[in-house]
């Protein structure tokens, strides 16, 4: 196979323990995931000459893939917040078609939750008052207040109203009650939403992510490995990545995420159209995020994801299914949830997700599906287009 030409696969996708994971490391669960991520491919260790991680260890992720046993001859630690593991994704699926590497293991852990319980850490109001992040921070724009002056400026401009966001996490919710695996699966209802302590106008505690312990990991190999494993290949169609702003005052709309450019991109990379997309998978640290990143993927127009959100449509018997696995605000938000994204998506092509299996008109299996992450503040974004 020509160099370049390689199409790319991800052979094995796994989680760690989730939840509420009170007695081990980050660095554990990193490991425990890629170990169940080997498993379920089938393939040994020896085979991984890349990898990529980001979020853990003075010198990410040399200490990472150390503590693994692994000497890479491919890495990236690129850093971009929640959409990190998508955006890696993208530089790994180039880099295996280039030949510049045959395996790349993507890996990620986190005991946030844990943390905080024990003392070790506090929550993040911020990421920190330096470079141009200094003229924000001292009149109290906390990352929660950005996504909520966000979300209320959707509402001015288009109408959007509260109860529709509250729609995305009652259906989040809906979806988790359907795997075993999501922390919060007991049904809620608008009210409940609405009823909730007030974090930041107009988001209610129901409107955030929850927090959890966790890790993830996705194997990517080329496709000539793809005979020796375990499972049916999920292929990486198309890709696309993009950053936006860092301070609040350079983002020209508050209504549009940067997943306007990179969903484009990915779609046009893989030849598709949102209009084929059997299920997508998007960041969702709040319900805003839900609603805007589909209108910015094309699912809906602009100024009519609250609509959109309403009736049912992103359950997994939806018209769209959106975060089949409950997401951010019910499975696991361990930090930066990109790669769980990925490992959803692939075990819904594959036809692996239990009662949350998605199936098109007559039964089928889902062919197409949109992973889709956000991260900062919408300050960057990256989307996998995936297909079987």
């Amino acid at each position: 196979m020509r160099p370049g030409n390689r199409k790319v696969a991800v052979a094995g996708v796994a989680l760690s323990d989730c939840g509420r994971v009170d007695d081990t490391t980050p660095y554990a669960l990193h490991a425990q995931a890629a170990r169940r991520a080997l498993a379920d491919a089938g393939l040994d260790r020896a085979l991984v000459d890349g990898f990529a991680s980001a979020g853990l260890g003075t010198l990410a992720p040399v200490e990472v893939a150390e503590y693994l046993g692994l000497r890479p001859t491919w890495v990236d630690s690129t850093s971009v917040g929640g959409s990190t593991w998508e955006v890696m994704a993208a530089h790994a699926a180039d880099a295996i078609a280039a030949g510049h590497a045959n395996a790349v293991l993507l890996v990620y852990g986190s005991t946030a939750r844990a943390d905080i319980r024990a003392g070790r850490r506090t929550g993040d109001l911020s990421f920190g008052a330096r470079g141009p992040l200094q003229f924000e921070v001292p009149y109290g724009h906390t990352l929660i207040a950005k996504y909520a002056m966000a979300a209320r400026r959707h509402m001015i401009e288009h109408g959007t109203a509260i109860e529709q966001l509250a729609q995305v996490a009652v259906q989040a919710r809906a979806n988790a009650a359907l795997n075993p695996e999501a922390m919060f699966r007991d049904p809620i209802t608008v009210d409940d939403v609405l009823s909730g302590p007030m974090i930041a106008d107009p988001f209610t505690k129901l409107h955030c992510c929850i927090r959890s312990d966790g890790g993830a990991a996705v194997l990517l190999v080329a496709e000539e490995y793809v005979r020796d494993c375990r499972t049916a290949p999920v292929w990486i169609l198309g890709t696309g990545e993009h950053l936006s702003h860092a301070t609040m005052s350079e983002w020209p709309d508050f209504t549009v995420s940067p997943a306007a450019v990179s969903g484009r991109l990915a779609f046009e990379r893989a030849g598709v159209r949102p209009a084929e997309i059997d299920f997508a998978e998007i960041y969702d640290a709040f319900t805003y995020m839900t609603l805007v990143t589909l209108e910015d993927l094309g699912f809906c127009a602009k100024g009519e994801g609250g609509a959109f959100a309403e009736k049912g449509r992103l359950l997994v018997s939806g018209e769209l299914p959106v975060n089949t696995d409950g997401g951010g605000l019910s499975a696991q938000h361990p930090g930066m949830r990109g790669l769980f994204l990925l490992v959803e998506a692939v075990r819904q092509l594959r036809g692996e997700a239990g009662e949350r299996q998605v199936r098109r008109p007559g039964g089928e299996l889902p062919y197409l599906g949109v992973a889709s992450g956000t991260g900062g503040w919408f300050c960057s974004s990256g989307t996998v287009v995936l297909g079987r």
